[in-house]
């Protein structure tokens, strides 16, 4: 997945054309630092549900196909961001590499926190896809978990970096729950 996606940059006409010497190790960065949410993602699920399929929640089988397009969703989202980080922030979600322009396209433009959210959307998912309560409560963890670091670390860090541009962005855009209305 990882290859693929740097492949599709490197083929991209418009990437080329304004690569400079920092995007191709944003590109690089942010394609490692993936890793991270996929072990949360999937690793981690993996783990708790050792790959069994349990009844369907509430026995309604239509409940797995739902979880399929959480899943799905929020594989999207998370690739979409890590590329947004990486071609117009020209950085990576990491803090040893953080971006120089805040990231406001894409999903960000409905919530501040794409990434997080992706990667709940796709434990949800799983949980719903294979009947696992267990992982839907791993998924309410980590929100949690995600919820404290965006409040007591990112959010001032991004302020401390980013100003009066980072908190214009916080007024007219949600952390968690998306307004699906474009930003003027």
């Amino acid at each position: 997945m990882i290859l693929w996606l740097y492949n599709t940059i490197q083929q991209s006409s418009t990437v080329n054309k304004c690569m400079d010497k920092r995007k191709k190790p944003a590109i690089a960065g942010s394609a490692v630092f993936l890793a991270v949410p996929a072990a949360v993602a999937v690793g981690i699920p993996w783990w708790i549900d050792r790959g069994r399929v349990n009844s369907a929640i509430l026995n309604w089988p239509a409940v797995r196909w739902f979880g399929v397009l959480v899943v799905a969703i929020g594989a999207i989202g998370l690739l979409d961001s890590f590329s947004r980080f990486a071609l117009e922030g020209i950085g990576t979600p990491a803090p040893v590499y953080p971006t120089r322009h805040l990231v406001i396209r894409g999903f960000y433009r409905y919530v501040r926190n794409p990434m997080y959210v992706s990667v709940v959307l796709a434990i949800l998912g799983q949980g719903l896809v294979f009947g696992n309560v267990m992982l839907l409560a791993y998924g309410a963890l980590v929100w949690l978990l995600f919820h404290a670091f965006v409040v007591l670390y990112e959010e001032p860090t991004l302020t401390a970096t980013f100003g009066e541009e980072y908190k214009s962005f916080c007024a007219r855009v949600p952390r968690w729950i998306p307004r699906f209305r474009r930003l003027q």
